[in-house]
């Protein structure tokens, strides 16, 4: 405990305030108050309730100025008064009044010119483990000097009975004031909404200094090569970013300024869905005391069963980074030589790597085609195609095309190579083919970093004209050409021409008002 007044803490009362808790005091405080189990080797897990995901259609935005001007309004980002904001903040703070909370601090950005200060008020112990594994950690000096810039207000056991008149989506609710610098969440125990909030707060702040933000996991090798993987949940970002030959910069959040790479967090938040100790080593003894586990199946003796999804398909693990032995220390490197997209495409008809020009890497990155992965966000329990501009359009404040913007700006002047990995089915689509091994996977993304798959010989593929490696060391030659892959080619041929024409129309929205960004002729050709 410490002498955080409720003043400080924007509280009217306060009872125990327990700041910056270290690892042992929080597995104290999450045994005592029983808030989870252990594992068999002494981890803890917890279970979040009926939200084992996101509730991406409760985020809102005050609609105010000047940010008013700047939000894409829409879909992903709801506008809300600033009248419903001051009632709702009212609740969050008699509900959090006179009780004892747990306060973290942490800094979101490896780049000390850059970083925001960002305080998380939760009322349970496990939550402020989660933001004390994701979030950088200050030290005790920093710790200090400490000032919040962003403040988030977890309440999560209050629920909002007056959604219906407020005209909100349900009794939960996940509202950014980026004029207050404040952000209010009630009515989920999910750990990733604070995670999430605080990145996108991120991809408004930088973008406007210049900065791309970007939702990837990045690594960098022996020789000073970082790759960027870019891709939504469950695509592989965090599994084939962490490679036991290659130093682990970040999992999931980074920004790209004039040095070059910075992670946004200190820790990873990896899915656990299947995990085994044979295809991602790095990953399954990172868990262990400190990390903490979410919603996953064990027995009375706390021994994991990793291929249980009963509760979700969306099981996860955060952990510091430093659980990965080979991580990267300073979480930056310097300007990427390979870029690679990661899609999970549902239909089976992406290559399983293709080599894209600058135009295809625009358009791809623009388009952000995947397939939501069951459990990760609420209401999806199995894949769903999707486009999601620049690989994580939840989380995008301001409209795609200033990050492609960037993106490109940054491509161009620092010449980077540019890939489409397909992580998803082969040999048909969801339901008839089969998932893509992750030893598939991986030769392609060995050839990608050793520079190999530079010196093979290409073909085009039909409809979507990416060219194609005819060969790649480690990899069946019939995987490279999904068509080669498929029984029946004339069912490939229907399903191909599906898919294409679902991107032509997608693409649309890019070019009705913006001719830098028409890149229809390095998308999918109909006819």
């Amino acid at each position: 405990m410490n002498d955080l007044s409720a003043e400080k803490l924007g509280l009217k009362t306060v009872g125990k305030v327990y700041h910056n808790l270290s690892y042992d005091e929080l597995f104290e405080h999450e045994s005592r108050n029983k808030e989870g189990a252990l594992s068999a080797n002494g981890t803890m897990m917890v279970d979040t309730g009926k939200f084992t995901g996101r509730s991406p259609k409760d985020k809102y935005f005050v609609k105010q100025a000047p940010s008013a001007e700047r939000l894409a309004w829409g879909k992903i980002n709801q506008p809300v008064s600033s009248s419903i904001f001051d009632q709702l903040y009212s609740e969050v703070i008699d509900y959090l009044s006179g009780k004892d909370v747990y306060v973290t601090d942490g800094f979101c950005g490896a780049n000390p010119q850059t970083r925001k200060n960002v305080r998380f008020v939760t009322e349970i112990a496990w939550q402020s483990h989660f933001v004390k594994n994701m979030f950088i950690r200050p030290g005790s000096s920093e710790q200090a000097e400490f000032t919040p810039q962003f403040t988030v207000y977890n309440a999560a056991g209050l629920t909002n009975d007056r959604w219906r008149e407020m005209g909100l989506n349900s009794e939960v609710f996940v509202i950014f004031n980026i004029e207050k610098n404040v952000a209010i969440i009630g009515g989920t125990w999910y750990g990733g909404e604070m995670k999430k909030g605080i990145f996108t707060m991120m991809n408004y702040w930088l973008p406007l200094e210049n900065i791309l933000s970007m939702h990837c996991s990045a690594n960098v090798g022996a020789a000073g090569d970082v790759c960027l993987f870019f891709g939504l949940s469950g695509t592989g970002k965090t599994t084939l970013s962490t490679d036991a030959r290659r130093k682990l910069i970040g999992d999931d959040e980074h920004g790209w300024d004039e040095d070059g790479i910075f992670n946004f967090e200190g820790g990873c938040y990896a899915k656990c869905i299947d995990l085994s100790p044979e295809n991602e080593p790095e990953i399954f003894n990172a868990i262990k005391r400190n990390a903490l586990l979410e919603n996953v199946s064990y027995d009375e003796a706390g021994v994991i069963d990793f291929s249980d999804s009963s509760k979700t398909e969306n099981t996860r693990v955060s952990y510091p980074i430093e659980h990965i032995l080979n991580h990267e220390p300073a979480l930056k490197g310097g300007h990427p030589r390979n870029i690679i997209f990661l899609t999970c495409d549902a239909f089976g008809v992406l290559p399983p790597v293709s080599k894209l020009t600058r135009e295809q890497a625009m358009y791809y990155f623009l388009s952000g085609y995947t397939a939501k992965v069951a459990g990760t966000e609420r209401g999806i329990t199995e894949p769903q195609a999707t486009f999601s501009a620049c690989f994580g359009e939840a989380f995008l404040p301001l409209h795609p095309t200033e990050y492609a913007k960037l993106l490109g700006e940054k491509m161009e002047k620092y010449q980077v190579n540019a890939f489409l990995v397909n992580t998803g089915w082969t040999g048909g689509g969801y339901g008839t083919g089969k998932r893509m091994s992750i030893k598939a996977t991986r030769g392609c993304i060995n050839a990608i970093l050793d520079g190999s798959i530079n010196q093979a010989e290409f073909e085009q593929t039909e409809f979507f004209g990416l060219s194609i490696p005819k060969a790649l060391p480690g990899v069946d030659a019939k995987l490279l050409n999904p068509r080669n892959s498929w029984k029946d080619s004339a069912a490939f041929d229907r399903s191909a021409g599906e898919l294409a024409a679902m991107f032509v129309e997608n693409f649309r929205k890019y070019i009705v008002s913006n001719d830098d960004f028409d890149f229809t002729k390095a998308g999918p050709q109909l006819g």
